[in-house]
């Protein structure tokens, strides 16, 4: 008699199980979760407050604030349409599956935005706005798009308490370039002011006369004294 192991429905029975299917399911989508994956789904209807997709035959749900990065007024022009998304939420036990593109699309600007401050050189002078005024410094808008601060210690060659005090909104200004980490741009409006220099102090020459005219300028004062 063969020694071959009977298959049967036995042997399938984990594997069929549909609890077992659907935690495998959301064990899944924490792991997009968690790595951030980017996938595309497409819209099929529109709810209170968002609309509603579907992945691998579960219901998922994109708030209205979530389908792009600016506001939609109108979700029902977004029926049938695919959007570029992933995970922000998995949650089994309360049947949650949120979903955002927005979340993509401010990945994909803030990585552009990097790219674009890593090729910018150190000592580059730009032209730009002032667009904020903090404590701490003044962020400024570059000709290029990019944003960058101007620290407080880096605005005016001499110390001042606030930002406010030199610079507004909406000013024009050159900056240079003094450090770029990360993507994000250290500018200096002080580096292209030419330092000032003090004045020297005017130093009067002072003419001693000598002793023996010094003797006759007495001698005239006392001209004409009666003692």
């Amino acid at each position: 008699m063969s020694d071959e192991r009977i298959e049967s429905m036995e042997n399938y029975e984990d594997k069929l199980d549909p609890a077992a299917f659907e935690a495998e399911k959301w064990n899944k989508f924490k792991e997009k979760m968690e790595s951030k994956e980017v996938f595309s789904v497409v819209v099929k209807e529109v709810v209170n407050g968002g609309v509603i997709t579907y992945v691998d035959e579960l219901r998922a749900f994109i708030p209205g604030s979530h389908v792009s990065l600016s506001r939609v007024d109108n979700l029902e022009t977004l029926v049938g349409t695919e959007l570029r998304v992933r995970v922000i939420e998995a949650d089994q036990a309360k049947n949650r599956l949120i979903l955002s593109a927005s979340a993509v699309l401010k990945d994909e600007a803030r990585a552009s935005r990097r790219k674009a401050a890593d090729s910018v050189e150190v000592g580059s002078v730009m032209h730009g706005k002032v667009e904020s005024l903090q404590n701490y410094g003044a962020f400024v808008r570059l000709d290029n798009g990019l944003s960058g601060l101007v620290h407080v210690s880096q605005i005016a060659p001499k110390r001042i308490k606030s930002p406010a005090d030199v610079l507004s909104v909406g000013e024009e200004v050159d900056v240079k370039v003094i450090n770029v980490k990360d993507g994000k741009l250290s500018l200096s409006i002080r580096a292209l002011t030419a330092p000032v220099e003090e004045a020297a102090p005017v130093q009067e020459k002072v003419v001693i006369p000598k002793a023996e005219k010094l003797a006759t300028n007495l001698g005239d004062l006392l001209k004409g004294i009666q003692l």
